[in-house]
């Protein structure tokens, strides 16, 4: 199938030109990300392959499908970025990969725990320095504690089978409970009690109209004085500026992001040599108990492998029968 990926880097690319061998689609890279004013790029290719930074509003898939595009294929889980009645009106298939490396996203997210606690990110850059005090670098035991899990599919399974390894208690909000959660005993509880129990919230829910901004003024309320707070799902799940409040008057405690609201304009671009205007994002850089990383969680070898894979299998299986296991709408 003719295929234009946009929002390529480098790693894209060649991980999808190794994944098409058997396949021999027709690939065509662009650094340019899919929106309105990029859409026309797509003329007469039978399909786009998009990451989560593009965007597919109504207006742009109404220019796909009028310049002869019939596919996209979603390089990711997540597909809160398509307009998916826009794509049904135009008979536009939208594909994406369900899941990749589920253990690369909750590592990750152990790893910013791990980081956020024992102040690993502020000790290395102490003894770069030579500074080797350690005032203001102690931690807590993770041993005891409660790990609230919002989302236990498969990331937050093992996330919490990770935090059972540690000797934590993990509670469990899902509004389809997974029966492998309950085999090893996370508990299941309304969302109340798990904001109120938790020393650690983790975040692996799907950006929906329920989850927007689910982490707000309220909720925060209703969570332990000084929480951490892991996001490594979507930016919208956490209302940002709610959560500086609450990092300046000390009821969050530490928070980890590899997601914001706004990355669209800022993630997998180097912007060293930039101001960043976006207040809000550059008044978190300045808290000492946050980390952010720039939505690299999925980042494994294995999982650039499977996203890869699962992407091109996805476009010939739409080619050679017009539908796919994994679409969505």
């Amino acid at each position: 199938m003719k295929t234009l990926v946009f929002s390529t880097q480098p790693y894209d690319r060649r991980f999808l030109e190794i994944a098409n061998v058997p396949h021999r689609h027709k690939l065509e890279f662009l650094e340019a990300r899919l929106s309105r004013g990029t859409a026309s790029l797509a003329d007469s290719w039978d399909a786009v392959c998009v990451f989560v930074n593009d965007r597919l509003d109504a207006e742009t898939i109404q220019r796909l499908a009028e310049g002869g595009v019939r596919a996209v294929a979603l390089r990711c889980a997540g597909f809160n970025n398509v307009d998916l009645d826009a794509a049904r009106s135009a008979s536009m298939q939208v594909v994406r990969v369900p899941a990749y490396s589920p253990h690369a996203v909750a590592e990750h997210t152990v790893g910013l725990m791990l980081a956020l606690n024992r102040n690993l990110h502020r000790a290395y850059g102490r003894v770069r320095d030579g500074n080797f005090a350690l005032g203001g670098l102690m931690g807590f035991d993770l041993v005891g504690r409660t790990v609230g899990v919002i989302g236990t599919g498969q990331i937050g399974e093992i996330v919490g089978r990770i935090m059972q390894g540690f000797g934590c208690r993990v509670l469990g909000f899902d509004p389809r409970p997974n029966d492998a959660c309950q085999d090893i005993g996370i508990e299941y509880v309304d969302l109340p009690t798990l904001f109120g129990e938790s020393d650690i919230l983790s975040l692996h829910c799907p950006l929906t109209p329920d989850t927007h901004h689910l982490i707000n003024t309220e909720s925060l309320a209703q969570m332990k004085r000084g929480v951490m707070i892991i996001n490594t799902s979507r930016g919208g799940v956490v209302d940002t500026r709610a959560v500086v409040e609450g990092l300046k008057s000390g009821q969050v405690g530490h928070l980890g992001l590899d997601v914001y609201e706004e990355e669209g304009d800022y993630f997998f671009q180097d912007l060293s040599d930039h101001a960043i205007p976006d207040d809000t994002l550059a008044r978190l850089l300045t808290f000492p108990n946050v980390l952010i990383t720039g939505h690299q969680a999925f980042f494994t070898h294995e999982a650039m492998t499977s996203i890869a894979e699962t992407t091109l299998a996805n476009l010939a299986e739409v080619e050679t029968t017009g539908k796919c296991q994994n679409a969505v709408g």
